[in-house]
C-alpha cells in the first residue's frame, strides 16, 4: 500500500484496500490506508449494494467506524462516512 489517500474529485478520500478473495474476487476488505495510516478491519458491521457501488460498513483496529465504498466502474474505493467511538 503504497499510494497515500488523496482528495477525490467530489471531496471524497480515495483508499488502497486490500481485500479477502473468497468465492469471488475482492469479496470484503481486510485492511485499507487512509492519509499514509494503514488500519486493519476488526469487524465487517454490515454491507450493502447501490446501482454503481458495493458498501461496507466496518470496524477498523482504532476502534472507529468507517463505510467504504467501492466503485463498480473502475474498482475505486472511497470513504464515504467516519465515526470516531472513542
Amino acid at each position: 500500500m503504497a499510494r497515500d489517500a488523496r482528495t477525490h474529485a467530489k471531496d471524497r478520500m480515495i483508499l488502497r484496500v486490500q481485500c479477502y478473495a473468497g468465492r469471488k474476487a475482492d469479496e470484503r476488505p481486510v485492511r485499507f490506508e487512509l492519509g499514509g495510516t494503514e488500519y486493519v478491519v476488526e469487524e465487517l458491521v454490515d454491507q450493502w449494494y447501490g446501482p454503481e457501488a458495493t458498501f461496507f460498513k466496518v470496524r477498523a483496529d482504532d476502534g472507529n467506524l468507517y463505510i467504504l465504498r467501492r466503485h463498480d466502474a473502475g474498482d475505486e474505493w472511497t470513504l464515504e462516512s467516519f465515526r470516531r467511538l472513542k
